[in-house]
């Protein structure tokens, strides 16, 4: 039955379209413009606009059909005029795309929220010929958040009338010729200068064969010293598909089982009540499909020196917020759980830190021969090693310290490695060896495939394994990850049906918009796709630029001095820890854990003060300065769906 309705409504006029799907259906307004309702999803129709509602009320995503307009501007506010009459929100941003997936004009908008609001409010303005259709999305940000997959299926399903997706499937790859390599590693520097990366690792596998591995640019500004294969950068998340290869090969010893309750492994373990821990088996913790909010400052706020321990800490006071396989939600505490689990199975009396340290040493690093891989901070940061680069409060590359990157340290099965491309090449060179490496057997096939099966949508091509993202890039079978943290940006690719691997590491935040890219520059050469990737660099630069200029114009810098005056010392919210008031230098500094830095001031559209941090990198505190009961307070809101409340004390 649930099939039927999904048909028809898939082939029903827009106007008839007033109820939930059970999975995502596609459709297409009276134009022929093509979308997809995500499932669980209600429609619904207010003049030219199709309207999505989330299943908790609060969020929707729009899809107006709005004609000829002056421009792309234009388009957006008759839109907004639809759905918000009277009330169209203040631009805050435009940002232009190259066209694309058969648009001829691609605009993005971002709008003013209150930080009291909690929203997510964008707009994308889309023209083909002469007629614009406007993407927006208006609700409560936590939600955006929880169902940012439904939010990916409308926005990479809102296509053109008639328009047909490029598609590699089915074709041989070309040859990896030194012409073709030439192609890609021609690409990999151009957009390293225009993007202003200080350094980039590169590899390039094929059949098993390292076709190139080596480096571009330095490894800090202002220094002579190139990057090399061996040059150590932080890989961030790219940990997590090491931590899940170390529970394979527990699994192939007989040691655990992906369907086992943690419980039995570890009795210690809960998850938000009695119920929910009992629910949870191995394959849980790493598979971002439990519904377990993310909640990175959890630890990004956290006062220094937490034991690994604190995962367990943290993941007990959390519940989930939608059911087992429902949603795709990534959550680095419960990912950091599973490499905890594993190494206290080898060496239960042993520090869970240590114990799975010394766990992938054994199991991971030492039998791929990843000789410079570590989680020793000192060991990473010595000798030849990547140093971090972020954005400065004008929008420059400057170089930075790595003290933020300690934050992850106590959840380093999550995220805290360092690696080089010498090293990341041995990994990927198992994955697409489904376990054999050098002719030796090091995991079995079952258990390494098994972390690549398809488990929660992320998007309408792609799905989350263990630790791994599974994509359909143009027809082709990816299996990837990435990584991020401050300063510090990597992907690999693995494609599996022609044999190919890459792997790239950047020090840089801008260096994060070369990642997909590359990709895209790869199948392009495998497969003499449309020349898209080079464009996508160039509206890359331009964006981060002018998103830059766009924040810097709403920040006081130095600060308002009668509001930063008229903060306390310390602050502290018992769920995280403090926040600390001083001078620095003549200016005001914050510090929030590991966020430190000099503070602007900025004030909102509802005459409120938020204070903002401005030290170089991608994430710094943004502060509601208010009161309660008579003490001054600072709210910080994470993006995601929590709200830390700090006190003067």
């Amino acid at each position: 039955m649930k099939l039927l309705i999904a048909l028809a409504l898939s082939c029903a006029p827009v106007a008839a379209l007033a109820q939930t799907v059970a999975a995502d259906t596609p459709g297409q307004l009276a134009s022929g413009v093509q979308y997809v309702q995500p499932k669980d999803w209600t429609a619904s129709k207010q003049g030219p606009a199709l309207i999505f509602t989330s299943p908790e009320g609060d969020l929707r995503i729009v899809v107006a059909e709005i004609g000829g307009a002056a421009d792309a501007a234009d388009a957006a506010a008759k839109a907004w005029a639809i759905v918000r009459p009277g009330a169209v929100p203040a631009q805050r941003t435009s940002t232009a795309a190259p066209p694309a997936d058969g648009w001829d004009e691609r605009v993005s908008f971002a709008y003013e929220t209150l930080p009291t609001e909690r929203a997510a409010r964008s707009a994308s303005a889309l023209r083909k010929g002469t007629a614009w259709t406007v993407l927006i999305v208006d609700g409560a940000a936590g939600t955006a958040a929880k169902r940012s997959a439904a939010m990916s299926v409308v926005s990479q399903g809102l296509r053109p009338a008639g328009f047909q997706k490029e598609s590699f499937a089915g074709k041989t790859a070309h040859e990896l010729t030194p012409e073709r390599i030439k192609l890609l590693t021609d690409f990999v520097e151009q957009s390293r200068q225009e993007l202003e990366v200080p350094g980039v690792g590169f590899a390039l596998i094929d059949d098993g064969k390292i076709l190139w591995q080596g480096g571009f640019g330095v490894r800090a500004l202002g220094s002579p010293e190139k990057v090399d294969e061996h040059t150590k950068f932080m890989i961030a998340s790219n940990t997590k598909g090491m931590t899940t290869l170390l529970l394979s090969t527990l699994a192939d010893e007989g040691k655990l089982r992906w369907d086992e309750k943690v419980v039995d492994l570890y009795p210690e373990f809960r998850l938000g009540n009695d119920e929910v821990t009992s629910s949870v088996l191995v394959k849980h913790l790493i598979c971002a499909c439990t519904g377990l909010p993310r909640k990175d400052f959890g630890f990004i706020l956290a006062d220094k020196g937490q034991p690994a321990a604190d995962t367990f800490t943290q993941l007990a006071a959390t519940m989930p917020t939608s059911k087992f396989g429902d949603l795709f939600q990534y959550n680095n505490q419960l990912a950091s759980a599973a490499g905890y689990v594993g190494g206290h199975i080898l060496y239960p009396k042993m520090e869970f830190g240590a114990a799975y340290d010394r766990a992938m040493e054994e199991k991971v690093f030492g039998p791929l021969g990843m000789k410079d891989s570590t989680f020793d901070y000192a060991e990473g940061m010595a000798g030849n090693w990547a140093a971090p680069h972020g954005l400065d409060i004008d929008g420059k590359v400057t170089l930075m310290s790595n003290d933020f990157n300690w934050s992850p340290y106590p959840y380093r099965p999550a995220g805290a490695a360092f690696s080089t491309t010498a090293d990341m090449v041995r990994y990927v060179q198992l994955e697409l060896g489904k376990g054999m490496l050098d002719g030796k057997r090091v995991v079995s096939e079952a258990n390494l495939l098994a972390r690549r099966e398809k488990g929660v949508q992320v998007g309408p091509d792609s799905w989350y394994g263990m630790g791994l993202f599974q994509r359909d890039a143009s027809g082709v079978q990816v299996v990837t990850h990435g990584g991020t943290l401050v300063g510090y940006h990597s992907n690999w690719f693995a494609l599996p049906e022609s044999g190919v691997g890459m792997v790239i590491l950047v020090n840089s935040d801008p260096g994060a918009s070369m990642l997909a890219p590359t990709l895209r520059r790869l199948l392009e050469i495998l497969y003499d796709g449309q020349p898209e990737a080079a464009r996508d660099v160039t509206a890359a630069a331009t964006r981060i630029k002018a998103q830059a200029i766009a924040k810097r114009e709403r920040l006081t810098y130095p600060g308002d001095a009668a509001v930063l005056a008229d903060l306390a010392g310390h602050y502290r919210d018992p769920t995280v820890g403090q926040i600390t008031i001083s001078e620095k230098n003549g200016q005001k500094w914050i510090k929030a854990g590991f966020v430190e830095g000099p503070l602007a001031t900025r004030k909102n559209a509802d005459g409120s003060v938020s204070i903002v941090s401005v030290g170089p990198g991608s994430i710094g505190v943004d502060a509601l300065v208010g009161t309660k009961d008579g003490k001054r307070t600072l709210a910080i809101n994470d993006g995601q769906q929590t709200q830390y409340l700090y006190v003067e004390d």
